[in-house]
């Protein structure tokens, strides 16, 4: 009996690297071991979760700033344990939610422009976990509804 292997489409498909200026470089990525992809995308802004000490932050860049991000670039910071996910409303692309380690989910409004100076002052604070805040996702078709998700791994 004669076999047939069918081939790959895709055999012939190769990757092409982007060069340095496109990409974004320099920036310290969060540690802290989490099922998350450390970063949200939405037209205008790329967030990114980052290593900050005394507490969580984040990164927002506009999308067309690209190359090598200063290490004093402002940051959004107002948790006090690591922030382990982030997600962009739907509904208005100056709107960022975070969940952190401490508990709390906080909202915050990302000026026009983007940051010039490090946020510290979230829009809004929500409290009621009792463990850490590792899912937030807004509904993707109702206005201001957030959902929010604790830790249910083991030992957490």
């Amino acid at each position: 009996m004669r076999r047939v292997v069918r081939q790959s489409k895709f055999r012939h498909v190769f990757g092409q690297a982007v060069k340095n200026d496109q990409c974004y470089d320099d920036i310290r990525v969060s540690r802290v071991t989490w099922d998350s992809s450390f970063c949200a995308v939405n037209p205008r802004f790329v967030a990114i979760i980052i290593e900050a000490s005394g507490g969580g932050a984040f990164l927002v860049l506009p999308l067309h700033k690209t190359g090598r991000i200063d290490k004093s670039y402002p940051t959004v910071c107002g948790h006090t344990g690591p922030v382990l996910d982030i997600d962009w409303c739907p509904h208005n692309d100056q709107v960022i939610a975070s969940g952190s380690e401490d508990c709390t989910v906080m909202v915050w409004q990302i000026p026009e422009n983007g940051l010039t100076l490090s946020l510290t002052e979230p829009v809004v604070i929500l409290e009621g976990h009792s463990k850490r805040v590792g899912i937030v996702a807004w509904h993707p078709t109702a206005r201001n509804v957030l959902l929010s998700a604790q830790s249910v791994l083991k030992g957490s």
